[in-house]
């Protein structure tokens, strides 16, 4: 009797993928912890950021969304194959190489958004660029976790500004806006950095982007709705800010004007974001399918029976991608071995020291390393200036920073009224800086002058200050920088910005040759 032979199991393609996932996840999740393990400071700054700004809570909930997408997807990965990309390995090392531009620049976002860059490219890496594609939505949502926004906050507190007086005229109530006030019949007004709306506009922004995702499957019905997200929200706050007003006006200021404001901006924002998610869902498709191609035998072969090894060999790579911006960063971070910073006084010829009291305000900077706070007059014309030195800038203590201001806008005693860019001469050379116009106690006025000194180089702009520090510390020359205010309490702008000028004039030499010799003593 003749027997049949039992036909050989044959091993499928997802079978394989299997496979290959069993041998892919443990370096996937070495690597991972590896890049959050040497770059943990900045994982920690992002967490104390959203623990103690309101604006940026939302961080919390990012990487669990995240993960909850990733696992959402199971089903389909377990039909794709794992294996490193090399290419992805090389901008894993740009993304550390941008991480330490931000460290060098002090600045938080740089650095904060090129770490979750490392976090997100460390999975194509390791498990191929195909898999990262068709994850691209939650290792992209990684990025809401970054806290950035705050540069947003003079422009949206402008445009408040500007819908609030124009509602309130077109309403038959008087106004009158100095810079950030507004006076009207029954009170005074400001817009303060709360009032501007970024946090309605990031919440709304991270919210209405799932939802576009989790909704929508055409491309344009899904970027239509990100843009509704991000213009419900900031239309939605000048609304808010014209109706609080409002209330305080007709009621004579009894209700609007204490902890329901608060209230009643939460419960009005939470409205409008009901109805935006109640209106999308009415135009809401059949849930998103990301587009994963079955793997058939045919494109299994010669693919799919790469060694265990293959994946270990990607985490020294990773290693090295990542491991050597840290190392850089330690190398060359700038220390204070020169004891405590002195700055000498400012001699200008016909100028005298005055009483500080004559001027009665003080720039608001945090923490710097050294400063130097003088009055000085001639005849009637009286002149403050303002030095604030760092050295071994961090991404808590720096020059540039939201923190460093003239006024902050919750300053009640010192409000800016106006800001512009103008040249005045430094020595020979015509440099830009800012002016600024100030009111202070019993509405004086008062005019100053503001701009950076990195290195021996002059500038009005943050970003350019920042680049400078950079390049500064890529040199290896270290991060000394300042800025130098000279304010004049002067009621005619013009002038103010004469006496301005003829002390810049006569005192530039001074103050230079003080940053120098500051920058030299190390």
């Amino acid at each position: 009797m003749k027997r049949d032979a039992m036909p050989l199991p044959v091993s499928t393609g997802v079978e394989h993928a299997d496979r290959a996932w069993r041998d892919a996840l443990p370096v996937l999740v070495i690597a991972l912890v590896w890049v959050g393990a040497w770059f943990a400071a900045t994982g920690r700054d992002m967490v104390e950021t959203w623990a103690n700004t309101e604006t940026y809570a939302h961080g919390f909930v990012v990487a669990p969304i995240s993960l909850w997408l990733v696992w959402r997807m199971r089903d389909r990965l377990r039909e794709m194959t794992p294996r490193p990309s090399w290419p992805a390995v090389v901008l894993l090392a740009g993304a550390g190489f941008g991480w330490l531009l931000g460290q060098f620049g002090a600045v938080n976002a740089l650095s904060q958004a090129s770490f979750v860059a490392m976090l997100v490219l460390t999975v194509p890496a390791v498990v191929g660029l195909r898999i990262a594609r068709a994850l691209m939505f939650p290792l992209g949502f990684l990025f809401f976790a970054v806290p950035i926004g705050d540069f947003l906050l003079p422009m949206l507190m402008e445009r408040t500004a500007d819908f609030t007086v124009a509602a309130l005229r077109l309403s038959g109530v008087p106004v009158y806006r100095e810079g950030m006030v507004m006076v009207i019949p029954t009170g005074r007004w400001s817009i303060v950095e709360a009032c501007s709306g970024v946090r309605y506009l990031i919440a709304s922004l991270m919210v209405g982007t799932l939802f576009a995702y989790l909704n929508y499957k055409a491309l344009w019905r899904r970027w239509a709705f990100v843009g509704v997200s991000i213009v419900v929200p900031i239309v939605a706050n000048w609304m808010r800010a014209y109706m609080i007003v409002m209330l305080g006006h007709l009621s004579n200021n009894r209700i609007a004007t204490g902890v329901d404001h608060v209230i009643y901006g939460w419960v009005f924002f939470g409205v409008v974001m009901l109805v935006m998610f109640w209106i999308g869902a009415r135009f809401r498709e059949s849930a998103s399918v990301v587009d994963v191609r079955v793997l058939t035998a045919a494109n299994v072969s010669g693919r799919l029976h790469a060694p265990a090894a293959i994946f270990w060999r990607a985490l020294p790579a990773v290693a090295v991608a990542t491991l050597v911006w840290p190392l850089v960063q330690s190398a060359t971070a700038p220390g204070n071995d020169g004891g405590p910073i002195v700055l000498a006084p400012v001699v200008a010829a016909g100028w005298q020291r005055a009483a500080a009291e004559s001027i009665p305000f003080v720039p608001q900077y945090r923490e710097p390393s050294a400063s130097l706070h003088e009055t000085l007059r001639r005849d009637d014309a009286v002149v403050g200036i303002y030095i604030a030195y760092y050295r071994a800038q961090d991404a808590h203590r720096k020059l540039v920073s939201s923190e460093n201001a003239l006024v902050h806008s919750e300053d009640f005693t010192w409000r800016t009224v106006g800001s512009t860019t103008r040249h005045v001469t430094l020595g020979t050379a015509p440099v830009a800086v800012v002016a600024t116009q100030l009111r202070g106690p019993h509405e004086q006025p008062l005019t100053a002058w503001k701009w950076y000194w990195i290195d021996g180089t002059v500038t009005a702009s943050d970003a350019y200050a920042k680049a400078l520090t950079a390049w500064s510390r890529l040199r290896g020359r270290g991060d000394d920088s300042a800025a130098i205010i000279l304010y004049v309490p002067e009621g005619d702008p013009g002038r103010a910005s004469a006496i301005l000028q003829t002390f810049a004039r006569d005192a530039w030499p001074a103050i230079a040759g003080t940053l120098e010799q500051a920058a030299h003593e190390k």
